[in-house]
């Protein structure tokens, strides 16, 4: 596929066929790398912007959660990925919005410890934007717009974009974008 063939076959509301696994960038005591657990609802719409909501999940069956994130923004098509014929690079950029919700108490704990400064209290089921601001647990950087260096391939009616490095390295510069490709998202 060319970049606008891709483009027109992304078009749409995608989701997650199973809870999915990734390789979080923190560890154990013993060194191992913590699971992340999530499940994904992506819209591709018009003039090359996205929804992307994630749903985190303390279990790997997806049913104790844990918190919703909701990123908006644009996309930014970079050309051909090696990885399958009609693969494209694609960079995700969150420059509309960035928002978190707990929805267990520990987690909303957590970030009263080490997400408070500039935030309200952070209660269970109360949205805060991170937009724009440092939020230390996801790597945030104030007036920094959040970007991944991803990828895109549309294979048998099922959307994939890039696996999870396995060391837990996010996909933050050209370096690091992903050569694999992680469970994909059927239509909605």
């Amino acid at each position: 596929m060319t970049v606008e063939q891709s483009r027109q076959a992304i078009a749409g509301d995608w989701i997650s066929i199973a809870p999915e696994i990734r390789p979080s960038a923190q560890k154990t005591p013993e060194g191992a790398l913590k699971p992340f657990y999530l499940k994904r609802e992506f819209k591709a719409l018009p003039d090359d912007r996205f929804e992307l909501v994630i749903a985190n999940s303390a279990d790997p069956y997806g049913k104790v959660p844990l918190a919703k994130i909701l990123i908006k923004g644009h996309m930014h098509w970079q050309g051909e990925h090696p990885i399958a014929a009609g693969a494209q690079k694609v960079d995700f950029v969150a420059d509309e919005a960035y928002e978190v919700t707990p929805l267990l108490q520990g987690f909303a704990d957590v970030l009263n410890q080490i997400a408070a400064q500039g935030y309200a209290k952070w209660e269970v089921g109360q949205t805060q934007s991170v937009f724009g601001k440092s939020f230390a647990p996801f790597g945030l950087a104030a007036g920094k717009n959040f970007m991944e260096y991803d990828l895109v391939y549309v294979s048998h009616g099922l959307l994939f974009w890039g696996a999870r490095n396995v060391d837990g390295r996010g996909f933050d510069s050209e370096q690091n974008r992903p050569t694999n490709l992680q469970i994909p998202l059927a239509r909605k």
